[in-house]
């Protein structure tokens, strides 16, 4: 049975909400976290923000806690929600900034459900369970968490051990809860305000459509599961989106969602040395060890070979126990065809469905802004930047300033005109 975007809206609205955490490494101010936060709330679904105050790319599953009560540096974009914008006369507070010196843990002014912390990914499930949602929400768990969608992909058990994106998944599931890890081929990192009503082809924005297909199978699990446990204990999901095309055509704006598994054309790396620098740098490698077949289904395409063969996403499925299999085995595995929801589609399947489902627009509203793509930084799981450009691209490859803005300080927060 295969459901549209529609449908499970009103699914959603007819059942139980679920208590969601969303976090991702590349900063609690990016476009796709706040995308996926809005899809998940229009499920009808309590959702929080937990979040690195800037882009934690690259930490894995490590667990870095501030040492100092006050942020260093400014956060990334520099960006927090107490902007001041007149409206008919009106002061109406939409964002702004968290500099040097704020608080290193806060809470956005404007909806309660959104915080920030200077930490890595794998800490921010462990902040949110153990002291946010105590204290804010009344709550000692959640029911699923949900990390990304990271900016580039992370494919392959290599990429999986070094992504902070998946370092927040497995970090949920060690402490019991099932949690998905979304990572997407179009890595302009940009903050949450630059994300676009309406591309230059009338589309939506790629972020809007990233956090729409994220949420979309968030939802198909949910529903799958009835009112159970979504995941079997110990069990996460890697999921990998293909690049959006919004900005200048509809050619892949809902990829199906295929099963796959991490290992099969997987990469590693290798250090490439540059005899005119003198220095080295990484190259890519498909190495025997990394792609051998131990565990799961042999059959299943491999994630990284599905997404760069088209326009397809990739769900892989992943344990926590590491273990080397044994002839003499647990008895309690799970035959992960029972766990896919119906948004996932069968490699071989002849009538693939996309990712928002059979009947999903993403025409954007006619009223829409018509803008092109936005550049500031690029992440990715082996490097973390944290450079904020002043300058916004434009289709001709010119760029335009962005906005300067006076800041003031004002009743404790800080604001911009």
């Amino acid at each position: 049975m295969r459901f549209s975007f529609t449908s499970l809206v009103g699914f959603a609205a007819a059942s139980q909400a679920l208590n969601i955490l969303i976090t991702n490494d590349d900063g609690a101010f990016t476009s796709n976290i706040r995308e996926l936060y809005k899809a998940v709330k229009a499920y009808g679904h309590n959702a929080w923000i937990v979040a690195s105050a800037t882009d934690m790319s690259g930490q894995g599953g490590r667990a870095v806690f501030s040492t100092e009560k006050n942020l260093t540096a400014d956060s990334e974009f520099g960006m927090y929600c107490n902007r001041l914008l007149l409206e008919t006369a009106r002061l109406i507070v939409l964002s702004g900034f968290i500099k040097a010196g704020a608080p290193a843990f806060g809470q956005d002014p404007i909806d309660p459900n959104i915080f920030y912390y200077n930490g890595t990914p794998a800490t921010m499930v462990f902040l949110a369970l153990d002291y946010v949602l105590p204290k804010y929400a009344n709550l000692s768990t959640v029911d699923l968490v949900l990390s990304g969608p990271n900016f580039g992909l992370n494919l392959g058990p290599f990429l999986y051990t070094i992504s902070g994106t998946i370092g927040a998944t497995y970090a949920a599931v060690e402490r019991g809860i099932p949690a998905i890890a979304y990572s997407a081929t179009y890595s302009v990192q940009t903050p949450y305000t630059w994300t676009n009503k309406s591309t230059a082809a009338g589309l939506q924005d790629p972020a809007a459509i990233t956090g729409r297909l994220a949420a979309n199978l968030a939802q198909s699990f949910i529903i799958k599961a009835a009112g159970k446990r979504i995941l079997p204990l110990g069990y996460g999901v890697n999921v990998n989106i293909p690049y959006i095309t919004s900005f200048n055509n509809n050619s892949c704006v809902n990829p199906p969602y295929i099963l796959t598994r991490m290992t099969n054309g997987a990469i590693v790396d290798k250090a490439v040395y540059n005899a005119t620098t003198g220095l080295f740098r990484y190259g890519d490698l498909v190495a025997d060890g990394v792609n051998q077949c131990i565990n799961g289904d042999c059959s299943l395409p491999g994630e990284t070979l599905v997404v760069n063969g088209g326009c397809q996403s990739a769900v892989s499925f992943f344990t926590v126990d590491y273990d080397a299999p044994s002839p003499k085995q647990c008895g309690n595995t799970t035959d992960i065809l029972t766990l896919i929801p119906p948004a996932v589609n069968l490699w071989n399947s002849t009538n693939k469905v996309g990712g928002l489902g059979a009947n999903s627009t993403v025409t954007a509203p006619s009223n829409g802004t018509n803008t092109t793509p936005s550049s500031v930084s690029t992440a990715s799981a082996r490097s973390s930047s944290t450079g904020v450009s002043s300058s916004v691209p434009t289709s001709g490859g010119q760029t335009m300033k962005a906005p300067i803005v006076v800041v003031a300080f004002v009743g404790g927060l800080y604001m911009f005109l």
